[in-house]
């Protein structure tokens, strides 16, 4: 399966600023909702509630490093007992150390997968959460899947992210490390409107699942709102 070709086909055209590390080095997809402006997947994923549209337009700006570098912003602060979501900037973080676990490009899942599209499929089943997704959104959304430049590999993952049930414990399942669980939480957190009941209910669920400790998961909230805050500005 060719994973840049579907992130950048399913999910915008634009690339993040190349990562260089060594021979290591990654390039790493940005514009993660970037064709929502143009009705791509996200837009008719996300609706139109305020908040949701904001955590897409985060995820426009940073992309997938986005993500990695919220994470592990908020992962690094807890551990060292720091304040998150104050930092002036938090979608042009600097990218995670290479060794930290947080460059998902550079990381396979617990079935040995690329990491990459167990986060697309954890936002994707978050957004879900609700049950906003009519028969007819779920039309919109297969025909603009088939329209796409993909092979039918990345079709049928695509196609099963959107069929399948928002179940948290699915989103989980795949996380291998405390880094990947960090990573799939914030993703979910940045595809949902957390002040709506159903929606809450989710992250408090997907939490559960990832077993992730609670001082830790208040650091990812922060993040993700402060990501927020600085897509509507």
């Amino acid at each position: 399966m060719n994973i840049e070709r579907l992130l950048q086909e399913a999910l915008g055209s634009g690339q993040a600023p190349r990562q260089d590390r060594g021979q290591g080095g990654s390039t790493l997809p940005g514009g993660l909702a970037g064709g929502a402006a143009a009705g791509g997947l996200v837009a008719l994923l996300l609706g139109s509630k305020k908040a949701r549209k904001l955590g897409g337009k985060a995820l426009t700006y940073g992309g997938m490093a986005a993500v990695g570098g919220l994470a592990y912003k908020a992962w690094r602060d807890w551990q060292q007992n720091r304040p998150s979501g104050t930092e002036a900037d938090p979608l042009h973080l600097p990218p995670p150390p290479a060794e930290s676990g947080f460059d998902m490009a550079q990381e396979r899942d617990s079935a040995g997968q690329d990491f990459r599209l167990a986060v697309l499929r954890a936002m994707i089943l978050a957004a879900k959460s609700d049950g906003h997704i009519d028969g007819e959104e779920h039309r919109r959304i297969r025909d603009r899947i088939e329209v796409l430049g993909l092979g039918a590999e990345e079709k049928a993952a695509l196609f099963d992210s959107f069929a399948a049930p928002a179940d948290p414990a699915d989103a989980a399942r795949p996380a291998r490390t405390d880094a990947q669980r960090a990573e799939l939480y914030l993703a979910s957190a940045l595809a949902v409107d957390p002040d709506t009941p159903d929606e809450r209910r989710y992250l408090d669920d997907l939490a559960r699942h990832l077993a992730l400790p609670e001082g830790l998961r208040g650091h990812l909230d922060l993040e993700a709102g402060a990501a927020r805050r600085q897509a509507g500005e």
